[in-house]
């Protein structure tokens, strides 16, 4: 089959799914995450069956897609499964953009794989479904515990076995370990996590207490927020609680630290000057910033976009809602009621909680450039503070 990338491109340019740039060598769309009305790539989805068409069509409509019928999609999806996946992406003229096989792993996880390879094909930007989360799971009745799970819900099973509250994963670099509070030791203090061995090892127990560890892009340094002077401030110290450095001395207490992805920066929270808000400050140490909300006057749980250019947050007014803002500060967008953001490593989908009416809390995803969300099927009660692995 001969791949007329051009036709192909052209024929994608009539969704006007987002600004986007073609040549007559790579079709590519330029998708802009701002959330500014750009629309889903209509595809179809036929040939597969059972447990691979439902994660494909999951995986896809996640990443942006719409599934509509073969009459209406641009994007023709298409293929086979059995004793291995046939996976095909083609233009409504025939033009295939991508003919590849999976075998090897199960029906999901190959499912996964053709899904992110037609996400790459379409967009050239790695796809999401085989990436993984960690969460605060907490059963009826329960404590608490860490959980990980794929993105997507499924294969979810408990870290910790703590019979003890628990709070705020973070990854490690690799997605080889955590670093989370837990109350196992009757105080809140930090640990970290091999998840290959299962072995632990005390970041941070200090007097009063230590809370939501964020790992560095690097995995060298872990910043978190300690109240061992009195009152809550931001320290870094490196992964086994060594070198300690105070990073602030504020008036009121800071709190959810986060990395740049070049790992030069935090950002955390304050109430320094009345309502939370946002500030920057060197991981090195030196003068905080402000970063600016417009439009926001009360910033919690930030998460800063791997790509640099975005921070996530939630705010409250009335409900909870997730803000995004460009990470040098500006203009928010409101995006969707909840709360506990965190980014995806395509910078594209966020991941968050909410509570459903008089329901325990639940995680959903969020496209941003489309704002459709997708629940995510747990059944562990209630389910919060997610972290993505990148």
């Amino acid at each position: 089959m001969n791949l007329n990338r051009r036709q192909f491109s052209l024929a994608l340019a009539a969704t006007a799914v987002a600004p986007f740039a073609t040549s007559a060598q790579e079709p590519k769309f330029n998708v802009n995450v701002t959330g500014d009305g750009s629309k889903p790539i209509p595809i179809s989805l036929s040939g597969f069956t059972g447990e691979v068409a439902s994660a494909l069509r999951f995986d896809l409509e996640v990443a942006g897609c719409a599934v509509v019928s073969p009459e209406q999609a641009v994007v023709l999806v298409h293929g086979s499964n059995g004793a291995k996946l046939e996976g095909y992406v083609s233009d409504r003229q025939k033009n295939y953009l991508l003919t590849k096989a999976y075998t090897g792993a199960n029906p999901r996880q190959l499912a996964h794989a053709f899904a992110d390879d037609v996400i790459f094909a379409l967009t050239r930007t790695r796809g999401i479904a085989q990436s993984r989360v960690t969460f605060k799971g907490k059963a009826p009745g329960g404590t608490g515990e860490v959980f990980i799970a794929d993105y997507d819900g499924h294969n979810a099973f408990a870290v910790t076995r703590d019979n003890a509250i628990v709070a705020s994963p973070s990854w490690g670099p690799g997605s080889e370990w955590l670093a989370y509070t837990s109350y196992k030791l009757n105080n809140p203090d930090i640990f970290s996590h091999n998840l290959t061995t299962g072995e632990r090892h005390i970041v941070a127990r200090y007097g009063g207490s230590n809370l939501s560890p964020a790992v560095s892009p690097g995995g060298r340094l872990v910043a978190m927020v300690l109240s061992k002077g009195g009152k809550p401030d931001l320290y870094v110290a490196d992964i086994r609680g060594r070198g300690l450095q105070q990073l602030t001395n504020a008036r009121e207490g800071v709190s959810s630290p986060c990395w740049s992805p070049d790992g030069q920066s935090i950002c955390y929270v304050s109430s320094e000057d009345g309502p939370a808000r946002l500030y920057r400050v060197s991981a090195m140490g030196g003068t905080p910033q402000r970063i600016a909300t417009t439009g926001v006057y009360n910033a919690t749980e930030p998460d800063w976009s791997p790509d640099g250019k975005w921070i996530a947050f939630t705010t409250q007014r009335g409900e909870f809602d997730i803000c995004i803002v460009p990470a040098a500060g500006g203009e928010v967008q409101t995006l969707v009621a909840g709360q506990d953001p965190t980014w995806a490593p395509n910078s594209r989908t966020i991941m968050f909680s909410k509570r459903g009416r008089g329901g325990p809390m639940s995680l959903s995803l969020l496209d941003v450039p489309t704002k459709r969300v997708k629940d995510v099927p747990l059944n562990l009660g209630n389910c919060s503070q997610p972290a993505w692995a990148r």
